[in-house]
């Protein structure tokens, strides 16, 4: 199992590229099982769980063109040879549960294994399945699997989440699109990705209007067609590399970010104390601090356009350094901290009360072994690392390869001294 060992102390200076956005390319990939034309996805970042997804595809009978290290994917579903996701496949990522709306849609039935739970809390597909209900499938779970199925169809229904899932909320667009009818989405999550997802579904004939506000409306259709369309870039990713070079210091710019959509994450840096310039309409975001000290700052997680839960262990990491105490409170998973007492090895002074962490910021962190847990959670680990004195070693890397495409890369341009080791 590989690790990465990290000297930490060393400012960075250069450009990082972001990637296509893997929670917007998980979603858009499913959607190829929506019509029997070719779907071409470009800049979509080459990750394990992008790659366990076209595994679960072609397992569908999913025509898949997708060269290591490409950033293009050709999906062509014309014909589809089962609409059983197994176990064994469903497990290794949970978005690989959106296939069933779509295989509802198109074959009037689908056996897919339940995702099980996660490290950073249950994650129910209940509401998934609900919104599915009211579309008019019969549902059954049974040994783990749910069986359904919509011999006649699905239907259009009006759906009202108890709270905006994001999961949920893209899954029943998915399913929408090939309904009798009209689907209103009400207490919709608002994410970018939603929005990316509504741009494709619409260029391939779909009828989406409302994506990105809290109500959708869907119109199905009978068919859909094939598509090109370019994955956005991905606000995790930028996030992440802003607090990055926010903690180590220096002078770091993030070509190909999506400005529009950073916007909470880029306020609480510049409440930080770091100076952020970013360009809309170039798609730069420029981070520079140079010796002075971080202010603490508070925040709540919150669902679009609040501060993303996805990055709160970055900022975690950001806020061990701060002058200061730093109340950082979790409101969208529980069990989400488990990244706490692993900065705490590199000497930060953390104190996790229930949904809320303290943060007495120190002055120093100091390098020490680690363990990832998730993938927000290990990459908080990096960041740490990369303003710490010595040697970081973080072990369970695996984690990072889910969801950062050449990450020690990428940072190592920047003059990072990272590199990964096998064990």
């Amino acid at each position: 199992m590989d690790k990465l060992s990290i000297q930490g102390g060393q400012p960075l200076s250069g450009r990082i590229p972001i990637s296509g956005a893997k929670n917007s390319a998980l979603k858009l990939m499913v959607a190829a099982l929506l019509t029997d034309q070719p779907v071409t996805l470009s800049n979509i970042p080459d990750l394990s769980d992008t790659r366990f997804l076209a595994q679960l595809l072609a397992t569908l009978g999913v025509e898949v063109y997708w060269p290591k290290g490409a950033s293009v994917c050709h999906l062509n579903a014309a014909t589809l040879t089962s609409t059983i996701a197994p176990y064994e496949q469903v497990r290794k990522m949970r978005a690989s549960f959106n296939v069933l709306g779509p295989l509802l849609a198109r074959e009037g039935h689908a056996n897919v294994s339940l995702p099980g739970g996660c490290a950073i809390g249950a994650r129910p597909v209940d509401l998934h399945l609900q919104a599915i209900e009211a579309m008019g499938a019969d549902l059954v779970v049974e040994a783990g699997y749910v069986k359904a199925a919509a011999i006649r169809g699905l239907k259009g229904a009006h759906v009202n989440f108890p709270f905006p899932s994001v999961g949920a909320t893209e899954h029943a667009m998915l399913a929408a699109t090939l309904a009798d009818g009209e689907t209103i989405l009400e207490n919709a999550a608002r994410e970018p990705e939603i929005a990316d997802l509504a741009v494709c579904l619409n260029a391939m004939g779909a009828k989406v209007s409302g994506a990105g506000t809290d109500t959708i409306r869907v119109t199905g259709v009978p068919a859909l067609s094939g598509v090109d369309h370019k994955v956005m870039p991905d606000r995790i990713e930028a996030g992440t590399y802003a607090m990055a070079a926010a903690a180590a210091g220096g002078d770091v710019t993030l070509d190909d970010a999506p400005v529009a959509a950073l916007g909470a994450c880029l306020s609480a840096l510049r409440e930080a104390g770091v100076q952020v310039d970013a360009d809309r309409a170039a798609g730069t975001v420029r981070i520079l601090r140079n010796g002075r000290r971080l202010e603490a700052v508070s925040i709540a997680t919150q669902p679009h356009p609040g501060f993303p839960t996805d990055l709160q262990a970055q900022f975690m990491a950001l806020m061990t350094l701060a002058d200061g105490t730093s109340i950082i409170r979790e409101n969208i998973f529980e069990n989400r901290f488990m990244h706490a007492p692993e900065l705490t090895r590199l000497g930060a002074d953390i104190a996790v009360r229930g949904p809320e962490a303290v943060i007495k910021g120190v002055e120093t962190l100091h390098g020490a072994p680690v363990m990832a847990t998730d993938l927000r959670a290990s990459v908080s680990l990096v960041i740490a690392a990369l303003a710490a004195q010595g040697e970081t070693v973080v072990n369970r890397i695996y984690h990072l390869d889910r969801g950062f495409e050449r990450l020690e890369d990428k940072l190592a341009g920047c003059g990072a001294r990272v590199t990964r080791q096998a064990d």
